[in-house]
């Protein structure tokens, strides 16, 4: 009979489980400490209000992550929106900054005005979102 405390095969198991469980815990973020996130939340769907158009700048954007979606304004009257899951390996987008929407995970950077990759790690651009803009507030459309 084998003991679990003392047979060496065990506790060498038990050792690699608690080390890998460790390791996957703390998956880092490119750059640092800008605290992006894996687990991609569910998507919105049509009708879903987002937020006030007043909230995302001309020439930028704001991320909406717990919609899943990033609506930016490239320019003055002119919304668009994206998924804010990044193509390279799923991580939500956190940023939008300098005329791109920003990865912290890997790095990657995509257009504001279409999503186009402008920075890899990514080679996909993120996936267009229907909006409209009424009464000053952001609504998902039907595709």
């Amino acid at each position: 009979m084998r003991d679990d405390e003392t047979d060496p095969v065990l506790a060498r198991r038990t050792a690699l489980a608690v080390f890998g469980a460790g390791l996957a815990a703390g998956c880092s973020t490119y750059g640092s400490g800008s605290g992006g996130t894996s687990a991609a939340p569910p998507p919105a769907g049509p009708g879903t209000e987002l937020g006030a158009s007043g909230d995302v700048p001309v020439g930028g954007g704001k991320v909406f992550p717990d919609k899943g979606v990033v609506v930016t304004q490239p320019a003055a009257g002119t919304f668009t929106a994206f998924s804010a899951i990044c193509t390279h390996q799923g991580c939500t987008v956190d940023a939008v900054a300098d005329g791109t929407i920003n990865c912290p995970c890997h790095g990657s950077k995509f257009s504001i005005a279409d999503g186009a990759v402008a920075n890899g790690p990514a080679s996909k651009p993120l996936e267009k979102k229907p909006v409209t803009v009424a009464d000053g507030k952001i609504t998902l459309s039907p595709a």
